[in-house]
């Protein structure tokens, strides 16, 4: 069965250990995490939001959600990837160095980024996006001297209230 791309949420208790061991059921298996985001989402209740974007055969990542769903600090687990009710974003910053950073920047208008930086001899642009988008922004900055990216990685949350 062919590799999937797959966004999975946790929603864990805020303690040290929980992401090693989060961590440690893809490693485990031998399967790349290409993002990871982790942030405190509730102070009150100590839980903190862990996002996992990965590839694989999707009988291995339902595994992987079972075995999320199993360990203790764990209260919820989310795989958005067949979700139509959650909302993906990603931020990026792209340094952007060259002889006509004009069309850089005509472009970045274009494609929804804005102008971070432009005090030095490189232009830093700034997007959120849906995660493909950002890609798109990136190889878009290829041509017109892109010189270095910083990505957050992959933040999900569900359009329904509660």
């Amino acid at each position: 069965m062919a590799n999937e791309r797959h966004t999975l949420t946790a929603l864990v208790d805020n303690e040290a250990g929980v992401l090693a061991r989060v961590v440690g059921l893809f490693s485990g298996r031998g399967y790349n995490i290409e993002s990871l985001t982790v942030g405190e989402v509730d102070p009150a209740e100590r839980t903190s939001r862990i996002t996992v974007v990965t590839s694989g055969p999707p009988a291995v990542i339902e595994q992987i959600e079972a075995q999320l769903k199993r360990l203790v600090p764990v209260h919820a687990v989310t795989n958005w990837t067949f979700a139509t009710d959650g909302v993906e974003r990603e931020m990026a910053l792209v340094k952007v160095a060259g002889s006509d950073r004009s069309a850089a920047k005509q472009m970045a208008a274009k494609l929804g980024a804005r102008v971070l930086d432009d005090r030095g001899q490189a232009t830093v642009f700034e997007l959120t996006d849906a995660p493909a988008n950002i890609g798109s922004f990136i190889e878009a900055m290829r041509p017109l001297g892109l010189c270095d990216v910083s990505r957050t990685g992959v933040a999900a949350i569900s359009r329904d209230p509660g």
